[in-house]
């Protein structure tokens, strides 16, 4: 702080205060060091004169937050003595002073009036507007300000009412939250403390134009979503809502009362009872305690399985060709390993022809396609998929007794795959759109649709995506079904989703980082005019507390209502394993879809379809093959008959040799050989000794057949 100067240096002439030299000399002197002296001492006394008045300023600040700091106590002081009996005297720190003496001390001042968190105390207003005065002046008691303590000890009156809003605006609220259909109570107003005759309610009707209850981690959100889920499904309507993190079960069991929440539902005028909700657990793939939730790759789609996978525009496209192929060409997709096999198949030599005929989709598209489902079947996303595919009609049950069922769809075990859960609810909510028929405007939804973890939906999402979002969400009120969705901030859901919703819940935010303080000024800028200064009342809010505003039966806002949310009936804790499991065997539903089924689909048909492929071109082969070794054998036996010819010819030639060399030489001796054959040429001339030489001579010249 910058110090005041002492009273003499604010009205002294320069040339009195020691700090600038001698008085100046008078005009007429023409001493030029005179005229440098004059200079001087002004452009001091106008810096003196710039410090007494930043101190004033600084004073003045001082003194409003004592005032404030002095306002607040004195409130609470009033709103204990109030609490008091009426017989009781008064404490002795609230008596009126007897003496001067006893009056507030130098520089402070005693307010009257004060406003609440939200609001500016009346007594710093004042001392905003009085007019400046001397440093020296601003010590002393305010007594036009200041007011004997004891009035402060007195009832609060409008004029000491603790919170931002007046008895008008007070009853303006009270006034728009009163409905004449059935309503769903949301808790009481906050004016300082609770207003128990002002209660915030919803009307039933309007829960099917959706909403949107969001606030930083430990705000209190869940144990919204639990209290709404509890009065809708009392008052007959189905609620389908995903328990991330396993807290919301605790809505099949009765609630454990306690001192301190007795006293806070008695605080905002609730008639607190335990009670458990009719609920039925779920868990996707099976990977839970629940009765499983499964798709097939087909009923899931292209679009949706692309934002799985983290596909770009092109790729996206391409997958979309592949599904119009294995539809054409009627292959059943009904989990990873079918797409697998087309995409396999496609890319194959036997493929080759179908990729090409199919237009934009190329190879390496195909090939980035299937490299990115096997890493995702990997991690274990692959039980999600398949058969029986659970029919989401099925979330539309209700009691014997007429309340609505609280389907839970466990996720603890998939926490770590955000995506697939976020897209896989957004799945069940395309084809409730698909499924049901137009209703218009109901007394009372179909079905409430809470969407934890929003934010997770829309991360890295396509234009198609969001833009299919945005028409799901737009057009399916009129089949009945209203959606919530559950966030941090609502900047985690796009604008054009957020302009599709009609009430808000919205719990504390923090701003700890530029970003924040930019998204909390985004946030306040999206309610109506109130009574509030909500930039600082979304960082005030206690747990359980929340800014709100729905919509009423005319389809107007309603407006903005500080509100301390009622207590959920169910245990706020989750409810024991053993509980659950035994929910989950008692359920009908189990045996609809706890065990898989694996039917003839794409994989099969390809499979056998490649088979036959491979049999027909392993035949073909044979056959060639048979051929080919048979010409061969031909070839060879040719050469083989040719060869026992050429050595017969040879081994005939020689034999005759051999006859004539053993011959005689005379006509008489040939006449009588002739005549009469000797036993050698007998022997020689017969058969078998011609047989014999054949085979001796042919293997000794290598024509005879190995």
């Amino acid at each position: 702080m910058i110090p005041t100067p002492p009273p003499a240096a604010a009205g002294a002439s320069p040339g009195a205060s020691g700090r600038v030299g001698p008085a100046p000399e008078s005009p007429a002197s023409s001493d030029p060091a005179a005229d440098s002296a004059v200079a001087a001492a002004e452009a001091e006394l106008t810096r003196l004169r710039a410090e007494a008045e930043a101190a004033e300023a600084q004073l003045k600040a001082a003194q409003a937050k004592a005032a404030l700091a002095a306002a607040e106590a004195a409130a609470a002081k009033s709103r204990a003595a109030t609490a008091q009996p009426a017989q009781q005297p008064p404490d002795a720190t609230t008596s009126e002073p007897a003496d001067p003496s006893d009056a507030p001390a130098p520089g402070q001042t005693s307010v009257a009036t004060t406003s609440g968190p939200a609001g500016a105390p009346a007594g710093l207003e004042a001392t905003q507007e009085q007019t400046p005065q001397p440093a020296t002046s601003q010590t002393q008691p305010a007594t036009s300000q200041t007011q004997p303590a004891t009035s402060q000890t007195q009832p609060a009156t409008s004029q000491t009412e603790p919170g931002p809003l007046t008895p008008e605006e007070i009853e303006k609220i009270t006034t728009g939250y009163t409905f004449t259909s059935t309503t769903l109570d949301l808790g009481a107003l906050v004016n300082g403390d609770a207003v128990p005759s002002a209660q915030i309610r919803i009307p039933l009707g309007m829960m099917n134009r959706h909403g949107l209850v969001a606030g930083a981690t430990g705000t209190g959100k869940t144990r919204t979503l639990q209290g709404l889920a509890e009065q809708l499904a009392a008052k007959g309507v189905p609620v389908f809502a995903a328990d991330i993190k396993g807290d919301l079960s605790g809505v099949a069991t009765p609630g454990e009362p306690s001192e301190k929440l007795l006293a806070r539902t008695k605080g905002i005028g609730q008639d607190w009872e335990p009670e458990a909700s009719v609920t039925e657990y779920f868990a996707l793939g099976g990977i839970g305690k629940g009765v499983p939730v499964r798709a097939t790759v087909s009923g899931f789609g292209p679009l949706l399985l692309s934002k799985v996978l983290g596909l770009n525009d092109t790729q996206e496209s391409s997958l979309g060709l592949v599904f119009h192929y294995a539809d054409a060409n009627g292959l059943a997709l009904v989990d990873l390993s079918d797409l697998r096999a087309v995409l396999t198949h496609l890319t194959s030599d036997e493929g080759k022809a179908e990729l090409k005929d199919l237009g934009g989709l190329s190879a390496a598209t195909a090939g980035v396609i299937l490299r990115e489902l096997i890493t995702f079947a990997d991690q274990g996303a692959d039980v999600f998929f398949g058969e029986p595919e659970f029919e989401v009609t099925d979330f539309l049950r209700t009691a014997s007794d007429g309340r609505g069922v609280i389907s839970l769809l466990e996720v603890p075990g998939v926490i770590d795959k955000p995506a697939l859960f976020s897209t896989f609810l957004m799945y069940l909510l395309a084809e409730l759109f698909e499924l049901l028929p137009e209703v218009g405007d109901p007394d009372k939804p179909k079905l409430v649709f809470f969407f934890d973890e929003a934010h997770l939906l829309f991360k890295d999402a396509s234009k198609d995506f969001l833009a299919a979002i945005v028409q799901t969400v737009r057009l399916i009120r009129s089949k009945g079904v209203g959606v919530f969705f559950v966030t941090q901030t609502p900047k985690d859901v796009p604008s054009d989703v957020l302009a599709q919703l009609g009430s808000r819940v919205q719990h504390a935010l923090r701003a700890f980082t530029p970003d924040d303080a930019k998204a909390l000024k985004a946030t306040v800028g999206t309610y109506p005019t109130s009574g509030y200064d909500l930039e600082r009342v979304l960082q005030e809010l206690g747990t359980g507390e929340a800014i709100v505003t729905v919509m009423s039966e005319k389809g107007a806002p309603t407006p903005v209502a500080w509100t301390r949310l009622r207590a959920p009936l169910g245990l706020m804790s989750p409810t024991p394993d053993p509980a659950i499991e035994a929910a989950v065997k008692a359920s009908p539903l189990l045996a609809k879809y706890g065990t898989a089924i694996d039917r003839e689909s794409a994989r099969e048909i390809l499979t056998a379809k490649m088979k036959a492929a491979d049999e027909a071109a392993a035949a073909e082969e044979a056959a060639l093959e048979k051929a080919r070794i048979d010409a061969e054998l031909a070839k060879q036996q040719a050469a083989i008959d040719k060869a026992n010819a050429a050595a017969e010819k040879k081994a005939q030639q020689e034999y005759e040799r051999l006859l004539k060399k053993t011959s005689g030489t005379t006509r008489t001796s040939s006449r009588s050989r002739a005549a009469e054959k000797s036993p050698i040429e007998q022997i020689l001339n017969s058969k078998t000794t011609q047989t014999i030489l054949g085979g001796v001579i042919r293997g000794m010249f290598g024509t005879g057949k190995r």
